[in-house]
């Protein structure tokens, strides 16, 4: 029995009472099958204050964990700094690894700023709710993690006609054997949950609650793209596409009503990614300046 079914029942039973639902499901538009107005997204205890403490937290602390992880590099493995300055692997390296426990500290500080704004469960206050669609779990999320897989070969396509010549700064980490590893961990492992935390649960339901559901996918979307402009150098083209990547996500988010859904997409999107790097590369053993 579903849980709407459950309700039915209930309410067609005068003996058999429920608690009343302190999150009323929200509507949806005919025409786009987004939802007419925030709904469970508007219930968001946080507010734009909070964003700019998690923003703030994001880069102090990004600061700090690169020094700290150059610091231990130097002293506990005796990486020498002449290293750290002109070795790309060494570099790739440092900022991954800081990179992971950045990811790491910001979930553990959006943790305790949730905590003190309610008592509710952390996972279903950042928007990670359960799937409504009445087919299998797995069947469900496979058609998100395919979605993912055929949206990174879209961007694909489009990349060969705006990318420019030039080298950018992410692919940089893809020189070394060991970076490449550690970037394949953290863009699959990490990356995908705590994105998805950040933008599609946290940034997306403030914006979307004080300007509505439209505005909060376009500007979530193009928050998530330029977050990534440093990577990419300020190479517009690619940050373009990265913009429609996230507006594409926050819109799968804002449909299906819960983070699980574009999280599931953005794992699919990095997986095939480095799938494919790994396969054109035989094996990450011919890498790219190598």
């Amino acid at each position: 029995m579903t849980p709407d079914s459950t309700r039915l029942s209930q309410q067609s039973d005068p003996s058999v009472s429920s608690p009343p639902d302190p999150l009323p499901a929200a509507n949806l538009h005919p025409a786009s099958g987004l939802r007419s107005d925030a709904g469970l997204d508007a219930r968001t205890p946080l507010a734009w204050p909070d964003l700019l403490y998690l923003g703030l937290f994001y880069l102090g602390s990004g600061i700090i964990l690169t020094l700290m992880v150059s610091l231990i590099a130097m002293f506990a493995f005796h990486i020498s700094l002449t290293d750290l300055r002109e070795s790309v692997g060494t570099q790739a390296s440092v900022l991954i690894v800081s990179q992971g426990l950045l990811s790491g500290a910001t979930m553990a500080f959006l943790y305790v700023l949730i905590r003190g704004r309610t008592s509710a469960p952390f996972w279903g206050t950042v928007g990670w709710h359960d799937f409504k669609n009445a087919a299998p779990r797995a069947a469900v999320i496979a058609r998100y993690v395919t979605g993912g897989f055929a949206l990174a070969l879209v961007v694909g396509i489009l990349g060969r006609y705006v990318g420019g010549t030039s080298p950018l700064p992410v692919e940089q980490m893809f020189r070394s054997r060991q970076s490449v590893i550690l970037l394949m961990a953290l863009g699959i492992l990490v990356a995908p949950l705590v994105e998805e935390t950040i933008f599609r649960g946290c940034i997306y339901p403030v914006i979307a609650g004080k300007f509505g559901i439209a505005v909060g996918v376009v500007a979530t979307g193009t928050l998530f793209g330029l977050a990534h402009a440093q990577q990419l150098g300020g190479a517009w083209g690619q940050i373009s596409l990265l913009i429609i990547v996230g507006i594409t996500l926050t819109y799968i988010r804002a449909r299906a009503g819960t983070v699980a859904a574009s999280y599931f997409v953005h794992l699919g999107y990095n997986s095939i990614l480095f799938a494919g790097f790994y396969i054109a590369t035989g094996g990450l053993r011919h890498l790219p300046g190598s």
